[in-house]
């Protein structure tokens, strides 16, 4: 019998690796610290969208009736999104760049520390691992004086992998 009433979330499972649960642990302690505006969390992550354009013209949307588009359209290439967000200070900061790479990652990092926080003592930088979101991309953008500078001023913490689905239901159907 279905009860749509009900509900489960998924929570990490015993089984589960311990890198996994190390990982989530430590980014879980960081959100929980108390507000600090010289030691800012800052969580970021980046996706690629496709860009698309009309083929034909939309139809306006009138009393009664919602706008129409064909569902044919042309491909206009592809842009990259990185989103920079304080969730306690209430900030966020969007760039849209051509492409995805260690040097684009960089430069929005110098952003963030020069530009976004140039008062912090440090950033709390929660992100995913992705190959290109680490020091060495800092040292492969700048001078090595200049990457420092900004490393110093940066305390990483990265998601977990997802190595396989959770598969440990926790019953939450109050």
């Amino acid at each position: 019998m279905l009860k749509p009433h009900l509900r489960q979330c998924w929570c990490i499972p015993p089984e589960h690796s311990g890198k996994f649960v190390a990982g989530m642990e430590d980014v879980l302690d960081v959100y929980v610290r108390p507000y600090d505006p010289t030691r800012p969390v800052v969580c970021m992550d980046e996706t690629s969208k496709q860009l698309v354009a009309d083929i034909r013209r939309p139809i306006p949307a009138k009393p009664g009736h919602p706008q129409l588009y064909d569902v044919e359209y042309k491909r206009s290439g592809v842009a990259n999104i990185f989103m920079f967000t304080e969730p306690l200070g209430g900030w966020r900061r969007v760039n849209v760049t051509k492409q995805r790479k260690k040097l684009d990652w960089a430069e929005q990092v110098r952003i963030l520390l020069e530009e976004d926080y140039p008062d912090a003592e440090v950033v709390v930088l929660v992100m995913d691992n992705l190959n290109t979101h680490s020091i060495g991309s800092l040292y492969e953008a700048f001078p090595p004086n200049k990457a420092r500078e900004l490393a110093r001023r940066l305390e990483i913490h990265y998601t977990p992998d997802m190595e396989r689905p959770l598969s440990i239901p926790v019953n939450n159907s109050n």
